[in-house]
């Protein structure tokens, strides 16, 4: 049976080039590729019989680990598996505490790339080596909080972060202000916080580390 697999990512000769790879694999793997969170989340509402998606931290409709949030909030049984040039230890804490099934360096060779697939294909979380997933994590009681929002609750709390009144909200989710307002309202209950300003620091927290770690 063929393992299929979405590849996402907006730079195309990566993209074609981590696709070339993953096919050669094996005769078994199908692969597509997609530029986007937009068209990820059509391609999936359109076919939902996916083993795996590899997704870039930045691309379009997405920045930092916003995509994989509201990725697994949407699509909570596919397997996701981070691809990216950051390979700080603590984003990669924070993705696979958010839900990822993996974390792949875009440096990593043929090898490791088949290694990493094998591993999550098979059920197991998959991180470069001399990363460890063991120990106490500080942020972890927020990463869980953050996970517990819904799709819609995330695009909420995304567009806050973007600095989006309520009714700017409303109009690009074709919702009224009334639910808008009832989002945020839970938003900052399971975020344990009191403002819309206090939940915007909450995400943004994971955002700037993903940030810092990008920095020349």
């Amino acid at each position: 049976m063929d393992r299929r697999i979405i590849i996402v990512d907006d730079h195309p000769l990566f993209r074609a080039a981590l696709g070339n790879i993953v096919s050669q694999i094996g005769p078994g793997y199908a692969v597509r590729e997609l530029d986007g969170l937009g068209a990820l989340s059509a391609a999936l509402k359109a076919d939902r019989d996916w083993d795996l998606v590899l997704l870039d931290l930045n691309i379009p409709g997405a920045e930092g680990l916003s995509g994989l949030l509201l990725l697994r909030a949407e699509f909570p049984e596919l397997p996701v598996m981070i691809v990216s040039a950051v390979a700080d230890p603590l984003v990669i804490r924070q993705a696979v505490e958010l839900g990822a099934s993996g974390y792949l360096a875009k440096s990593a060779d043929p090898a490791e790339i088949r290694a990493a697939l094998d591993a999550v294909l098979a059920g197991d979380i998959y991180v470069p080596e001399g990363i460890s997933l063991e120990g106490a994590y500080p942020d972890a009681p927020l990463l869980r909080r953050l996970a517990s929002l819904t799709p819609q609750q995330v695009r909420v709390l995304m567009m806050l972060a973007e600095g989006l009144m309520n009714k700017q909200i409303a109009h690009q989710l074709s919702i009224s202000e009334a639910t808008v307002k009832a989002h945020v309202s839970t938003i900052l209950q399971k975020l344990d916080v009191d403002s819309r300003t206090q939940a915007v620091i909450v995400a943004s927290r994971i955002g700037r580390d993903v940030a810092r770690a990008l920095a020349p």
